[in-house]
């Protein structure tokens, strides 16, 4: 029988993360991975769950909301977790928005504060 489970090491080279980070995300409840003596193994459940915070706090998530979201699709299943997700999305949108902007206006302000100095110099 094919197992599509992966090990500790295995996961942690496909997302490209530390093994402390694996632990930590394993230590929260986030993923819960089989155990068999001291090893663990990572089946198709445990690696979409870590695709999904993997790509929430790409996109600045905090742990708990990504918490929520999965256990919305574990008690309510996939259409509230889509929902819900919607308007976490949309309001990290305005937040992220809101740091460009204000990125923008320090980029500005140190661009004119470096070309005045410079200029100043002669």
């Amino acid at each position: 029988m094919f197992d599509e489970r992966i090990s500790f090491k295995e996961m942690c080279a496909e997302f490209e993360v530390t093994p402390r980070t694996l632990r930590y995300y394993e230590y929260i409840e986030l993923l819960q991975p089989d155990r068999e003596g001291r090893s663990r193994y990572y089946g198709p459940r445990e690696r979409a769950r870590m695709k999904l915070i993997l790509r929430g706090r790409k996109f600045g998530f905090s742990l708990e909301d990504i918490r929520q979201w999965l256990l919305i699709y574990e008690h309510h299943g996939n259409e509230a977790q889509m929902r819900t997700f919607v308007r976490n999305a949309s309001e990290q949108l305005a937040e992220l928005e809101k740091q460009r902007s204000q990125i923008t206006e320090a980029i500005d302000e140190l661009r004119a504060l470096r070309d005045e100095t410079e200029s100043g110099l002669g």
